[in-house]
């Protein structure tokens, strides 16, 4: 990945994670590692465990950034959530998982669009 798109990354989970926190949001972690790959943030809200997958793009094209967490990615999201519930034991609380799609244009505001329980886990 280039230093470019990292850098681009970064500042879309700033972003992201200052919007959640203005919502209402506890991040309780950021840029999570487990052994199927990395959750950008972990946050409570209200009670729920959310796990965030943040999407950054620099233009709206190609159905903007939510678009991109596709079936795979979902997968992969589940995993790798169950790799962190594993870890903290016990009952596990309720969950559920976000998309923060972060559009940022050059010359222009952020837009963020945050799609809570963007998909359900069967």
């Amino acid at each position: 990945m280039t230093h470019q798109r990292q850098s681009l990354g970064k500042q879309g989970e700033e972003l992201a994670c200052r919007e959640l926190c203005r919502r209402g949001y506890a991040i309780l972690a950021r840029r999570y590692r487990t052994r199927f790959g990395e959750l950008d943030v972990i946050a409570r809200d209200r009670g729920v465990l959310v796990f965030v997958e943040v999407k950054t793009r620099r233009s709206g094209s190609f159905g903007g950034a939510t678009a991109a967490v596709g079936f795979q990615k979902q997968r992969r999201l589940i995993n790798m959530a169950r790799s962190y519930l594993m870890g903290i034991g016990g009952k596990p609380p309720p969950c559920r998982f976000d998309v923060v799609g972060v559009t940022v244009a050059a010359g222009e505001r952020p837009v963020l669009d945050v799609v809570v329980n963007a998909f359900v886990v069967s």
